[in-house]
């Protein structure tokens, strides 16, 4: 059976199943909260516990700072700590599930003619809504430390490009996770360099310039600086830099469709 891979079938292929596709999301966020007795509640309470935390251990018993912005001291950088994070999380949350996307649902490939390629989307999705529970909850916090900039509705523009990135990842992890099982416990590793070499606890004004090229390949740095740019610091992002980011995005996006379409004819030997 001939799966086409081009760009125009990958759009057609997420209008067409959106319902699904949004149904499988909703799912997958319900299934890690089953059988807890606050539910989904937790999507709440985690965010909002991690937030008090970083803010009482930089805001009032470390008393940390972050360059260029002094106002509010530590609670401050308890918020700006909490934004690279989130950027992260998300980020983590879709990588570190995307190789499990095909391996966990054997049966869809096996017994049911199934859009496969939703798939690895919907860890994505799911982690979409988690970070959107945690950027909601920093702006309120935001609004009562600071006040909240009109620059903050610019939020998800800047990370449209970081999620078709990470479709495009998805889509080629979950085909190599099939194959290669070891693609998951690998995906744990390069994510938590992933952390360490982005400026999430540290500013990338505080790097030799050397350091901040090497960072700049990270994609997650762009991503975190852009949305702090735009929720604390009130200013508009580097258009420039997104637009080539979104560049790269695209093309990523397009290269793992294309790749997951012409591995899927294997799943079910080796699954």
């Amino acid at each position: 059976m001939h799966h086409p891979a081009s760009p125009w079938a990958l759009g057609r292929t997420l209008w067409t199943h959106r319902h699904l596709l949004a149904t499988l999301a909703q799912r997958e966020v319900a299934a890690r909260y089953r059988g807890s007795l606050l539910g989904m509640l937790w999507t709440v309470c985690t965010p909002l516990l991690l937030l008090t935390v970083y803010t009482f251990v930089f805001g009032f018993v470390y008393r940390a700072r972050w360059s260029g912005m002094e106002d509010g001291g530590g609670v401050t950088f308890a918020l700006v700590l909490f934004a690279g994070l989130n950027v992260f999380n998300l980020m983590a949350e879709a990588l570190s599930r995307a190789p499990y996307a095909i391996v966990n649902t054997p049966a869809y490939v096996k017994k049911v003619v199934f859009p496969l390629e939703i798939l690895p989307c919907v860890p994505v999705l799911a982690a979409l809504f988690q970070a959107g529970v945690g950027f909601a909850l920093l702006m309120a916090a935001l609004a009562l430390v600071q006040g909240l900039s009109a620059t903050a509705l610019l939020v998800p523009v800047v990370l449209a490009p970081l999620l078709l990135l990470l479709m495009g990842l998805s889509w080629f992890l979950a085909a190599l996770g099939v194959y290669v099982r070891d693609v998951a416990h690998l995906m744990g590793m390069v994510l938590t360099v992933a952390l360490f070499l982005s400026p999430v606890f540290y500013p990338l004004s505080a790097l030799p310039e050397p350091w901040r090229i090497l960072l700049l390949a990270n994609p997650l740095t762009l991503m975190v600086e852009e949305t702090r740019a735009v929720l604390i610091l009130g200013r508009l992002p580097q258009w420039e830099a997104l637009a080539v980011y979104l560049g790269v995005a695209v093309v990523t996006c397009c290269l793992g469709f294309a790749w997951f379409q012409r591995t899927r004819k294997g799943f079910a030997d080796v699954l």
